[in-house]
């Protein structure tokens, strides 16, 4: 398939990494998954920062200080757009997924009770199971687990029989980062609701190939971070319903989020400033917002199809190697593939492919229940953008039957 605005050379060549070889071969970079890289528009956003209005935000007066301002809360509002959040103060700019998440368990702290239950999948990140054992010991809460079938989906008449009267909180990734598996979000957001438990969705493997519509959703909360969409790392976003916003209480203290300290009483300012405590990383702000720009230039559709091709093509040929067998088989999957090589640990696998120039993920990926699952050590996980190419993929393979040969 030709796409008529998808030039891959001339988006290659926007991205200078691209061109760098390691241990004396050309660079393939299959670890999108981890952190995407980084176009040209979107380090020149950051250097424009820093080479002419580096300031502080919201409190100065002078020149430099409101240009910052305006730069970053005019990339608040392109986050707002591009996920469709009815107002821009839903948006809350973090640190990254983890952070978003974080907030989220703190302000529950205080709204649960001892025997209330939440429910995650059994495909989350750590990051999306860890905080929820944190708040359910703080507050007796008990934590369930969807559970999933060998081929990496979920098992939703189980999750449907689990809902009660009880469940308070749901949370599951839009996308598995381990297996690639898109979710069927939709169904658990609206089933959940049906019984008044809150959903958060993970959104930070689907927003590099899902332009995900939040009010569509009728989500409670979503979240996601910038380094997988072509931005810097060290920035992310918390999209919450207004009222229920307005419910939790801050997650820390500092300056920005008041509005008025005296050292008998403080009082708190409104959305989103009552969640963004102290300085923010102003730049990866900016950056955030030029490259949501980056890709929307592009298109989702156009680069949801890309990768698709990639991924099928990818998955062909590794198929057709001997003793290699994937995991995450779902209909639907963003361009992930976890496999690994009969008798052989993924991480020996892994290292030989960095030797001649591949940069794949090999491990638990953040991700260990999934692989107890599956009752192995990890996985080598080859993940794609809409940079790479099947020549890259091509590359990948003949270096992987290298490396078979090598460690059999």
């Amino acid at each position: 398939m030709i796409y008529r605005s998808f030039d891959i050379e001339k988006i290659r060549a926007e991205f200078p990494i691209l061109n760098r070889e390691v241990n004396g071969q050309p660079l393939v970079y299959f670890d999108n998954a981890a952190t995407s890289q980084t176009p040209t528009p979107v380090i020149d956003s950051i250097v424009d920062y820093y080479s002419r209005y580096n300031a502080n935000i919201h409190r100065g007066v002078h020149t430099l200080s409101q240009e910052a301002t305006d730069a970053y809360e005019q990339a608040r509002k392109k986050i707002q757009l591009h996920f469709n959040a009815a107002k821009s103060h839903e948006i809350i700019l973090t640190s990254g997924t983890t952070h978003s998440i974080n907030i989220v368990a703190s302000g529950y702290a205080n709204l649960l009770k001892k025997g209330d239950e939440l429910l995650v999948s059994a495909m989350e990140h750590h990051s999306n199971i860890v905080p929820w054992q944190m708040l359910c010991k703080k507050t007796g809460a008990v934590l369930k687990v969807i559970p999933m079938t060998e081929k990496g989906i979920l098992k939703m008449d189980v999750f449907s029989s689990m809902l009660n009267e009880k469940t308070k909180l749901v949370f599951v990734n839009h996308v598995s980062n381990a297996l690639g598996t898109v979710n069927p979000v939709t169904e658990i957001i609206r089933r959940s609701h049906e019984v008044g438990a809150k959903v958060l969705i993970d959104g930070a493997q689907a927003s590099p190939h899902i332009k995900a519509d939040v009010q569509e959703l009728n989500v409670d909360f979503y979240v996601t971070s910038a380094h997988k969409l072509c931005g810097p790392t060290g920035v992310g976003m918390l999209y919450g319903k207004e009222t229920i916003l307005n419910e939790l209480p801050p997650y820390q203290g500092g300056g920005e989020m008041i509005a008025e300290v005296t050292f008998e009483k403080t009082t708190y300012a409104g959305l989103p400033h009552k969640f963004e405590a102290g300085t923010p990383n102003i730049a990866g702000g900016i950056a955030f917002g030029a490259a949501l720009d980056y890709m929307n230039g592009i298109g989702f559709d156009t680069i949801a199809a890309y990768e698709n091709e990639l991924l099928v093509y990818g998955t062909q040929q590794l198929r057709m190697i001997e003793g290699v067998t994937i995991y995450g088989e779902a209909e639907e999957k963003t361009a992930v593939i976890s496999f690994n090589v009969n008798g052989i640990h993924p991480y020996d696998v892994g290292s030989i492919l960095d030797k001649m120039g591949i940069a794949v993920r090999t491990g638990h990926h953040c991700a260990q229940p999934i692989m107890d699952f599956y009752q192995i050590p990890g996985t080598i996980r080859a993940s794609f953008s809409f940079y790479n190419t099947k020549e890259e993929i091509d590359r990948m393979i003949t270096a992987l039957k290298r490396a078979i040969l090598m460690l059999q």
